[in-house]
């Protein structure tokens, strides 16, 4: 196997990369729903500035997302992942989703469902409820109309101007009211992005979360689940464990999934997760473990996954984006490591470098000698080799 010089705090060290994992799964219809949250390629010639225009590689951007359903795996579409409101606008999003339907539909079996939120507004204190909720449903009828499904993103706006859980309550059951099928809602934590901090009305979780169940419970028919995203199993279990009955808990916890989807004897929870953008393989190949009953395989296969995860999810958690598209890069799912927004520089070179050997220790490179030269040649970019 490939040797590398690797970066450290101590100096470079040697570094033997192993075998990628090798999986053998049953073909066997999911138990559980799993959608893997996909990222968008940057266009890398594009004369744009990344900074303040976007320029996407729809080709490679929509070659990931057969990617995706090759593994059974439903898409979440222009979501945080995608950069959603760190790089990609609304205009771009709506193009993106338009494109990922498009390309599902020819497809058997390939589902999408896409984010619907309010980030066509520049929040201000001056919003109204009424601005907010009009925003909401702009959104909604367009991406209704492009054939999608419905994840009810979070709303930075909401957040800015909403007094209590009243006014959460007035825009979320104004706008489920005009939803054609159940949606998926989206609660993402202020780790994912500060400006949500508070949301639902108050900022300790389980206030917020009474708040959040009280919705639900009085527009349950227009729900299909909640996704939560406070990297708080406890929070998740609590919440799982009063939603009503046809409504699914969607985890969002890329610390602790694979304990979450296995659940307990009083439940369990579907899947839509960052991290599966990144780790299809196994995600597919433990999940269909589970739909067969062999719990231990499911475990042995998602447990080296982990700590990967979790230090892409590391704080600062907004960056996660950078280290999602590095592990593309690395497995040759595009041919260059550049992000929407410039966002190839948000994360520190020996954090890079932690991850490329997380993502070995896992078995997720997928070639690992592809994988050894790629990272050599981004090292000589960052003055290192």
């Amino acid at each position: 196997m490939p040797v590398i010089q690797l970066p450290s705090p101590s100096g470079m060290e040697s570094y033997r990369l192993g075998l990628p994992a090798a999986y053998q799964a049953p073909d066997v219809s999911l138990n559980r729903i799993a959608f893997a949250a996909a990222h968008v390629v940057a266009d890398p010639i594009s004369a744009a500035d990344p900074w303040t225009e976007v320029a996407i590689d729809w080709d490679a951007t929509l070659a990931y997302r057969r990617y995706l359903w090759s593994h059974g795996l439903a898409v979440a579409e222009a979501m945080d992942t995608a950069q959603r409101g760190m790089g990609l606008s609304w205009a771009q999003a709506l193009e993106l989703i338009q494109k990922s339907v498009s390309e599902a539909s020819s497809l058997k079996g390939a589902v999408v469902f896409s984010g619907v939120g309010t980030d066509h507004l520049i929040p201000t204190q001056d919003f109204t409820l009424k601005e907010v909720e009009s925003a909401y449903l702009e959104q909604l009828e367009v991406v209704q109309q492009a054939g999608s499904r419905v994840i009810l993103m979070a709303s930075r706006a909401l957040a800015m101007i909403a007094n209590d859980p009243e006014d959460y309550a007035k825009v979320y059951e104004s706008v489920l009211r005009q939803a054609e099928e159940p949606v998926i809602l989206h609660w993402l934590g202020e780790m994912f992005d500060p400006a949500l901090a508070g949301y639902w009305g108050s900022s300790e979780t389980d206030i917020a979360m009474d708040a959040c169940l009280q919705i639900i419970n009085a527009n349950s028919e227009k729900i299909d689940g909640i996704k939560i995203s406070l990297l708080s199993k406890e929070a998740e279990i609590t919440m799982r464990r009063q939603l009503p009955e046809r409504v699914r808990m969607y985890t969002g916890d890329d610390f602790n999934y694979a304990e979450l989807i296995a659940g307990d004897d009083q439940g369990y929870s579907d899947a839509l997760l960052g991290i599966f953008d990144g780790i299809a393989p196994a995600a597919s190949a433990a999940l269909a473990h589970l739909a067969v009953g062999n719990l231990d395989r499911f475990h042995e296969i998602f447990a080296p996954t982990v700590p990967l995860s979790q230090h892409i999810f590391g704080a600062p958690t907004r960056f996660y984006k950078t280290g999602i598209v590095f592990l593309a890069w690395l497995n040759g799912h595009q041919t260059h490591f550049t992000m929407v927004g410039g966002q190839e520089s948000a994360r520190s070179t020996l954090h890079l470098v932690e991850l490329f050997r997380l993502a070995d220790q896992a078995g997720m490179l997928i070639d690992p000698e592809m994988a050894c030269s790629r990272m050599k040649a981004w090292l000589v970019t960052r003055g290192v080799g």
